[in-house]
């Protein structure tokens, strides 16, 4: 296993709190892995095995534990009179899990780490029976620092892996087969079937699966467009692609999606007021490989890609993203810290004066102090206007 150090320091930071630690994700962005991880850290650190209860719910090997009252009964037997470090992967699995969560807290001496593919881990009644008891740590798939990390490449290779990046995404396991493409697409078919499936039609009861799979593909074609029910609604009903929908349903599937960690939402806010405007919010995929698989690796288009990928880049570094309205202008993204704010602008490519110069006058209309940049793909020259810092992309996200 290549240690993932980023988030691994966030379980070792909380090892030990009252919190439970509970590690969210798209499937197969690494979070069994991490685990792992942490468990192989726990003994090296000196923790002896029969106090580490690693159980993972998709293995057939707990297939008795079906509700909380069998999870209880079988960490009991383990966890009496001494300190326990329980690992529970994928535990929504479990009828009523969350009872069993929070009697472990009133009845052991346990350190608690669960993991989930979907938001209802803590839309669940988790949240009520712990108050707030709790740490999220979310796992997103491999940054291009670490994609680089997985692979053996030089110096003069990165660009080609950057392409790579954006093509076959950041799933770890697209590290081991990138060189096969019928591999690469029958696997990640596979995990977006699955998301499709066990996290969206069987836990939401869905029955129009069409209508879903439509409002898929329409926003992985608009990924950094303005999006709205009712914008998906008339592209939809005026196509004739779906025989009539209607905005609740489609909020609701929107929701839904969010939820399975397959699509983030950037929220509209007006700079000046702070506040957040309700219309107009622009989607983005957990993982560009998933996109390509759901458009065909054909329709790559690599300006939506690049936004793409700096809103998962800003997620993953701690930033509350948004997106930013400022007069007539907008900024693409509004990166928000408890300590700082970088607003920044997405482009391929600077070299038209046009491009050039509508990216720096929404910049500009903006009055604070507060960072300002522009990403490209240029190979840099000059990366100063008028104290707007200019980045290539991939020297960005190589950044220490």
């Amino acid at each position: 296993m290549i240690i993932r150090n980023e988030y691994l320091n966030k379980m070792i930071d909380a090892k030990d709190t009252e919190f439970i630690k509970v590690i969210t994700g798209v499937r197969r962005s690494g979070k069994s892995t991490l685990l792992l991880m942490f468990k192989d850290y726990l003994l090296k650190s000196g923790i002896a095995e029969e106090n580490i209860l690693y159980i993972n719910f998709e293995s057939a090997k707990y297939d008795n534990i079906k509700n909380y009252k069998d999870l209880y009964s079988y960490v009991k037997d383990i966890a009496e009179n001494k300190k326990i470090y329980l690992l529970l992967d994928e535990v929504q699995i479990v009828d009523m899990w969350e009872k069993a969560i929070n009697s472990f807290k009133v009845d052991f001496d346990i350190d608690i780490y669960i993991t989930g593919s979907n938001a209802y881990l803590l839309s669940s009644e988790l949240s009520t029976l712990l108050s707030g008891r709790y740490i999220e740590i979310k796992v997103y798939p491999l940054s291009f620092k670490e994609y680089l990390e997985f692979n053996n490449y030089n110096e003069n290779d990165i660009e080609n892996k950057f392409n790579e990046y954006l093509k076959y995404g950041g799933l770890p396991a697209i590290t081991l087969i990138k060189d096969n493409d019928e591999l690469v697409l029958s696997y990640l078919n596979g995990i977006y079937n699955t998301i499709v499936k066990k996290d969206i039609l069987d836990r939401n009861n869905v029955k129009d699966t069409s209508l879903l799979e439509n409002i898929i593909k329409y926003l992985a074609n608009n990924i950094g467009s303005s999006v709205s029910a009712s914008k998906i609604s008339d592209y939809l009903n005026s196509n004739k692609i779906v025989e009539k929908s209607n905005h609740q349903t489609i909020d609701n599937y929107l929701s839904m999606l969010e939820k399975s960690f397959i699509m983030y939402k950037a929220d509209r806010t007006d700079i000046k007021s702070k506040a957040i405007l309700k219309t107009l919010g622009k989607y983005y995929i957990a993982d560009t490989g998933i996109r390509n698989i759901i458009l065909g690796f054909r329709n790559i288009d690599e300006g939506h890609l690049l936004e793409n990928v700096v809103y998962l880049e800003l997620s993953r570094r701690g930033y509350k993203v948004n997106i930013g309205k400022t007069n007539d202008y907008e900024v693409d993204f509004v990166a928000e810290s408890p300590n700082d704010i970088k607003y920044y602008q997405v482009t391929k490519s600077l070299s038209s004066d046009e491009v050039r110069d509508r990216e720096i006058r929404s910049l500009e209309s903006i009055t604070d102090n507060y960072e300002k940049i522009i990403l490209t793909m240029d190979k840099l020259i000059s990366n100063d206007f008028n104290g707007i810092k200019v980045k290539n992309i991939i020297d960005w996200l190589l950044e220490k």
